[in-house]
């Protein structure tokens, strides 16, 4: 008698149903109410950029429109000048982005896969520049970069006064310290196996920092573009302290020539503010994968 071996079945998943309780009710309308608190500016900003100046001047800001159209953001476009502090603007947060990350990489690959004596206070100095208000270094820095000589290919000022060369250092300044503390902190999450297998390989230091550690940082480094580029791109203080010439200022300058001398044209400034806020935007959304990625990576480590 030959006895046959049958196949155990997999039980049959039981879905569960998931019981709707007072509490998830009220969770659930807090986040509706917040995202919409969230939104309701911005919303309110597109559809006031989409009404004539008479419409809202006769019915009202709070009325419904007579007719919608996209003249505002033409006219925006035009009388601002957009394209040009556009560029201006580019000039200040692509270097400045490029090399706060750089060397903020740099100086987490120094702290996190190297052990010598001031390896915490060098990470506690870079960090500690986060804690000082821009604001406290405003005249003293001025009347440094005052002193400063620059070529006159530099800056027509003879020093880094008027120049985006200096806003651009201010902004490595303040910016580095962030980024070294995050970037140090995943890098000692990477395995020292790698770096100790690329040592015993021959790679120099530039070659493990620069081919193995730094591709694995990608995600981490992508989040922090996205912030970088907005906190660099929003930044009005520091333009507006250190560059006297108005055709040197960044965009976020430009809603100032919007303004009129005896009335203000406010659905003309709305239009103005989201053409001025779409970089931003677009930078979120092409780089939203590796943002949410980057914020959450390390939460379910031990």
């Amino acid at each position: 008698m030959t006895a046959t071996l049958e196949r155990p079945t997999a039980p049959v998943p039981v879905s569960k149903k998931r019981t709707v309780t007072p509490a998830r009710i009220a969770l659930h309308a807090f986040l509706i109410l917040t995202c919409l608190m969230t939104l309701a500016p911005l919303l309110w900003a597109v559809y006031a950029s989409l009404r004539t100046y008479d419409d809202t001047s006769v019915n009202g800001y709070f009325s419904i429109a007579k007719s919608l159209t996209f003249e505002n953001f033409a006219k925006a476009w035009e009388i601002g000048d957009l394209p040009h502090f556009y560029w201006n603007t580019f000039l200040i947060t692509v270097p400045a982005l490029i090399i706060t990350l750089l060397l903020s990489s740099m100086v987490a690959f120094g702290v996190s896969r190297f052990s010598f004596k001031f390896n915490l206070l060098l990470l506690m100095i870079f960090t500690a520049g986060n804690l000082l208000p821009q604001q406290v270094i405003v005249t003293p820095l001025w009347r440094l970069y005052r002193l400063i000589e620059v070529p006159e290919w530099i800056s027509e000022s003879g020093s880094l006064i008027d120049s985006p060369i200096g806003v651009v250092l201010i902004h490595i300044a303040f910016q580095s310290g962030f980024c070294t503390f995050v970037l140090s902190n995943y890098m000692k999450t990477i395995p020292y196996e790698l770096t100790e297998a690329a040592r015993v390989d021959g790679a120099s230091v530039f070659r493990q920092y620069w081919q193995l550690t730094l591709p694995l940082c990608r995600p981490v480094l992508a989040a922090l573009a996205t912030l970088e580029f907005t906190w660099i791109y929003n930044d009005f203080l520091w333009a507006l302290v250190l560059i006297q010439d108005g055709d040197k200022m960044p965009v976020t300058s430009a809603l100032q020539n919007l303004k009129g001398t005896f009335f203000t044209d406010n659905n003309l400034i709305a239009a103005g503010s989201l053409l001025v806020a779409l970089p931003t935007l677009v930078v979120f959304f092409v780089l939203q994968r590796q943002f949410v990625g980057g914020l959450t990576l390390g939460s379910t480590k031990g």
